[in-house]
């Protein structure tokens, strides 16, 4: 009788990621989880994607826990300025090691820049998904990630010339980062 392989370890190994895979831990339950799962569907980015609602500093914190260099090359975090400190968040990942992608004042003004070079002051959240709305009706936090496929580069191209203070996203470091492997952060 011919002797059969245990398929749940075969099944491990499948899993296990390849060298190059990057984790990101998203400060957002669905937009920057549907986001970056989508960035990798359509443009192969190795990408290993985890949220946790958190401030910024405890979600360093949880990503550098969680974070195994057998299994990934590197590991980020995405969050929103919002009212948080952001200050320690970066002290705290620069300590650990953790690529931080900030956001001001949130996410939302990333995905604006696929759509539209804005440069202007916002003042909010709820600020920011209307001026998202204007480019992507229905817009409600529910992502559809084909929808901003075309304007990635356009995306980088417009975060990187931003600046720091509001808007600005530092999104665009890691987006370029897993796109082309051979940028480093």
């Amino acid at each position: 009788m011919a002797r059969r392989e245990n398929t749940q370890s075969r099944r491990g190994r499948e899993r296990a990621l390849r060298p190059g895979h990057v984790l990101v831990v998203c400060g957002g339950q669905r937009t920057e989880p549907d986001y970056f799962k989508g960035l990798a569907r359509a443009r192969g980015a190795r990408l290993k994607v985890k949220s946790k609602v958190d401030s910024p500093e405890n979600l360093v914190r949880y990503a550098a826990a969680v974070f195994t260099p057998d299994e990934y090359e590197g590991v980020w975090c995405v969050v929103d300025a919002d009212e948080f400190d952001i200050d320690t968040a970066r002290v705290a990942a620069a300590r650990a090691e953790v690529g931080l992608a900030v956001s001001e004042p949130c996410f939302e003004l990333w995905l604006l820049l696929h759509f539209a070079d804005h440069r202007a002051h916002i003042a909010n959240g709820k600020a920011a998904c209307a001026l998202l709305a204007k480019h992507v009706p229905g817009y409600a936090k529910k992502l559809d990630y084909p929808v901003f496929d075309a304007g990635v580069e356009t995306a980088v191209e417009r975060a990187e010339a931003l600046g720091e203070g509001n808007p600005a996203t530092g999104v665009w470091r890691l987006v370029k980062a897993v796109l082309k492997p051979e940028f480093k952060p």
